[in-house]
């Protein structure tokens, strides 16, 4: 395994992982994991990386196993063949994936750890989840477990492992207790996370990081646990 982070003309791109055919990188918050030609995206800079490294005049081949929504920050694990991708992709939809996650919210988080078990529903037509009773048609269970790490002005950091992969469900599970992801306007804060800055508001980080993930790796079948620092704008590092 090999940690670096890479630079090429115009794109900069944190790699965490380097273990053939697996690929992790660090996505920044605000930049989609996967966007249409001509929109920035993680996924068009690690193409182009590998594109340059091995000197492709065609189109390079990525396995795209998970996605993270776009304000989030964090590890994002991709495949440099087919066969890797196909048997990391049967690794997520059998929940043999363990995703581990930090979240900054507001407010003092109580009790200091627990599971979290709600029911969540899109709404037709948005990019919204919404918490509903048990048993609403369409509805999915979300389960999580958290760990109050830390808290401080108004704030708590948690250590937050998901059971079931709902989409926005880390951010839906804490804002329906009162306590929204900082920066996460989305979902009810009030209060801003300092990163960068951007006029588009769909640019902005927000305080929710994959840390790390631990999976099996599709061709030794050995475990491989790839980890992502926080980023260095974060309102409560861990210390």
């Amino acid at each position: 395994m090999q940690n670096s982070s890479i630079s090429v003309p115009e794109i900069e791109i944190e790699l965490i992982c380097v273990d053939r055919p697996v690929l992790a990188a660090n996505k920044p918050g605000g930049l989609l994991t996967e966007a249409p030609l001509g929109i920035a995206s993680l996924v068009s800079d690690v193409k182009a990386y590998l594109k340059r490294i091995h000197d492709k005049p065609g189109n390079v081949y990525l396995g795209i196993p998970h996605r993270l929504d776009r304000p989030v920050s964090g590890v994002i694990l991709f495949a440099t063949n087919s066969k890797g991708a196909a048997r990391l992709s049967e690794e997520f939809e059998q929940r043999r994936v363990i995703k581990s996650y930090q979240v900054c919210v507001e407010g003092a988080v109580e009790p200091g750890e627990g599971q979290w078990v709600d029911w969540l529903l899109k709404r037709e037509g948005t990019a919204h989840v919404d918490v509903v009773p048990a048993g609403t048609a369409k509805a999915k269970e979300a389960r999580l477990s958290y760990r109050v790490v830390k808290v401080d002005d108004g704030m708590s950091l948690l250590d937050i492992n998901l059971e079931t992969g709902r989409m926005h469900q880390i951010r839906v599970q804490c804002a329906a207790r009162g306590h929204a992801v900082i920066g996460d306007v989305q979902y009810g804060s009030t209060r801003d996370l300092i990163g960068p800055v951007s006029d588009d508001p769909r640019d902005r980080p927000i305080a929710l990081h994959a840390n790390a993930i631990q999976f099996r790796h599709p061709v030794r079948y050995d475990t491989v646990t790839v980890e992502a620092p926080l980023p260095a704008y974060w309102p409560l590092p861990i210390a």
